[in-house]
């Protein structure tokens, strides 16, 4: 893993979230969040459900609008300004726990749809990329399949392909794994360890522990819509420093210890 070095000036964050509020309603889901990533890093958003992890990521690519804070996407603010906000969309893939794939279209069409029409690519060159994509994650005899004939893994990993293809230079993934069987799991999981490796910056909400504890260079653990704890995986998940993280690890670790066990 390719942490950054303390002696080296950094460079400019590609993600800057500051005292980022958002309500619905009266409800106060995200409590003046802070976060800041650089280029090839991979951040693992943790905490319960309702702790306002999704509403955060998909503040980050405008999915979700924030009432007051700034976030800033490759130096360009995220604002109501649609121009402003199409050009972050182009640059941020995201993957959710559903695949949100078009059921009347391919596997190959379902990749190349977003590059011909966004990114104004020939259709050649958007199969072209296509292709080498669904190699990548292992699917390349899918292609002309449809996705009700794919398993969930398979689905997901041409969900990640799809995003992919618009070349971004950040990617959001929101509990991917979460709707699929435990032993699909890890395909979707090896594709994104391999992206990690590969220097993708990465924003994963996720209760992975192992993938966590293999590619994040640090767990954001969120709770009632606030960062509680920020920290290295191995200081995380061995040493966490606030009561409200040791009892939520001791119930997500017991829980893969049980998954784990023949």
């Amino acid at each position: 893993m390719n942490h950054l070095s303390a002696e080296s000036t950094p460079p400019s964050p590609l993600i800057l979230a500051e005292e980022v509020h958002k309500w619905f309603g009266d409800f106060h889901a995200l409590r003046g969040i802070n976060l800041t990533v650089y280029p090839q890093e991979v951040i693992v958003l943790m905490g319960p459900s309702g702790s306002g992890k999704s509403t955060f990521i998909r503040t980050l690519n405008g999915l979700e609008t924030h009432q007051s804070g700034r976030i800033v996407i490759d130096n360009l603010e995220l604002s109501r300004d649609s121009a402003a906000l199409d050009v972050i969309r182009q640059e941020v893939g995201m993957v959710f726990q559903q695949f949100n794939l078009f059921p009347h279209l391919t596997v190959l069409q379902n990749i190349t749809l977003a590059p011909v029409w966004v990114r104004k690519w020939s259709r050649s060159q958007a199969q072209a990329v296509a292709l080498q994509l669904l190699e990548r994650v292992g699917i390349l005899e899918q292609a002309h399949k449809y996705p009700t004939q794919l398993s969930g893994g398979q689905q997901q990993r041409v969900a990640i392909a799809r995003a992919l293809a618009m070349q971004p230079k950040i990617m959001l993934f929101d509990e991917p794994t979460s709707a699929l069987d435990p032993e699909m799991i890890q395909e979707v999981l090896e594709v994104m360890l391999t992206l990690a490796a590969e220097g993708m910056t990465m924003v994963v909400v996720t209760h992975e522990v192992e993938f966590a504890r293999s590619v994040a260079h640090r767990i954001l653990f969120m709770d009632q819509g606030q960062v509680v704890e920020t920290a290295p995986p191995e200081q995380f998940f061995t040493q966490p420093q606030t009561p409200r993280s040791r009892q939520f690890l001791a119930k997500i670790l017991s829980r893969s210890q049980l998954r784990l066990t023949p």
